[in-house]
């Protein structure tokens, strides 16, 4: 078990965690989430899914999560980054799915928007700006 929880987390360049035989309850929380990543990777996920991985994390930590993610992507395994952190989600995404009061307001890309784009699509900024009702 050791031996294959080496593996992935050298395969996933994990480089912050140098003892896979230390307890999570020990680790810090960017080690957590590389865990989690790493997990996900080494039981042959069809997708990842991550919800808020980087809130409660510092920006180096948060740096290196990231990384994963885009290793993990770069791997072909799918990520779905669930954020309200939009430098975090426009550094890794390559799609954006923007919901707002529980439906999808829009469907965006980093290339095509802007933060402040998906920020006004959000909050329905969108619609005072052009004056049309909101709803």
């Amino acid at each position: 078990m050791r031996k294959e929880a080496r593996e992935q987390v050298q395969q996933l360049g994990i480089s912050t965690l140098q003892d896979v035989s230390v307890a999570a309850e020990n680790l810090s929380g960017g080690q957590r989430q590389a865990v989690a990543v790493a997990r996900a990777g080494a039981f042959g996920s069809k997708v990842v899914v991550l919800d808020e991985p980087t809130a409660a994390l510092g920006a180096r930590e948060s740096n290196q999560v990231l990384e994963l993610i885009q290793r993990l992507r770069n791997n072909g395994i799918p990520v779905i980054l669930i954020s309200h952190n939009m430098p975090h989600v426009f550094q890794v995404a390559d799609r954006i799915h923007i919901q707002r009061l529980s439906k999808r307001a829009a469907t965006i890309t980093p290339q095509s928007h802007t933060m402040t784009d998906a920020v006004a699509i959000m909050t329905d900024a969108v619609a005072i700006m052009t004056g049309a009702a909101i709803a």
